[in-house]
């Protein structure tokens, strides 16, 4: 009990006490808010500027979903696609590895000429930049089925498909769900970055705004923000992952 009270309590303490050198730093220090402003300082520009704030974060956090549900569904075919065969893994997963390697930044350029500055580019960089894990967890989870117990099924009448939706899919599902509590950080990345660059909302489009009149507590407000919804979706994420898959974390880490 002490142990999992002990779990839930220490990020929340780790958190607390940052803040709190952080603060004790900027005070002892005199630092300047057009340099590193306070906590207390972000949280005042947050109170400040709540309403532009939140206007901004809920197009931020709509548009970054909507890439990241185009993401779930191309990375979950994709993956079952490249898991399903050894021929496709061999030949698809070096190409798509590749692909990631590019810097996502890079395309929204030709992503601004395509759709024009606004929500396509941000959508589609947050899709870009956060399919491939999920692509990759699936793909792991079909390919690493143990051959004994395909060799069974398959003795007992189960046919390929059978075997990889009724067998594979639900085995991959602790991998999926890996998959998404990281893929919904990258995806946040994705659209604060094209929105920084090719969109007049969001907060990216903020941070760039704030960066240039000077206003470093409202700029760091606009990152916090964007912590705090990618927090909440891993964890909405961690949640759902512990209700539906349970079994495979049986025993848990101790007590």
């Amino acid at each position: 009990m002490n142990n999992k009270f002990a779990e839930r309590t220490a990020p929340i303490a780790l958190l607390i006490l940052v803040i709190a050198l952080w603060e004790i730093i900027c005070r002892v220090f005199q630092v300047s808010e057009f340099i590193f402003p306070s906590p207390s300082q972000i949280l005042q520009a947050t109170i400040d500027y709540a309403p532009v704030i939140a206007q901004h974060a809920w197009r931020t956090f709509w548009v970054t979903m909507a890439g990241f549900g185009i993401s779930i569904v191309v990375g979950v075919v994709l993956g079952f696609v490249i898991g399903s065969s050894r021929i496709a893994y061999t030949a698809v997963y070096p190409l798509m590895t590749a692909f990631n390697a590019l810097p996502k930044a890079a395309f929204v350029p030709v992503l601004v000429v395509w759709f024009g500055i606004g929500i396509g580019p941000a959508m589609l960089t947050a899709f870009l930049i956060s399919f491939f894990p999920i692509m990759v967890n699936i793909a792991t989870g079909l390919a690493t089925l143990e051959p004994e117990l395909e060799d069974v099924l398959r003795v007992l009448g189960a046919k390929r498909l059978d075997v990889l939706l009724k067998v594979g899919l639900p085995r991959s599902l602790p991998y999926f769900y890996a998959s998404l509590k990281v893929a919904i950080t990258l995806a946040f990345v994705g659209s604060t970055v094209s929105e920084m660059a090719a969109s007049n909302e969001g907060i990216g489009y903020l941070l760039v705004s704030a960066g240039s009149a000077m206003k470093m507590p409202l700029a760091f407000a606009g990152l916090m923000v964007i912590g705090v919804m990618a927090m909440a979706m891993y964890e909405l994420f961690a949640l759902v992952e512990k209700r539906t898959t349970a079994w495979a974390h049986r025993g848990g880490h101790g007590s």
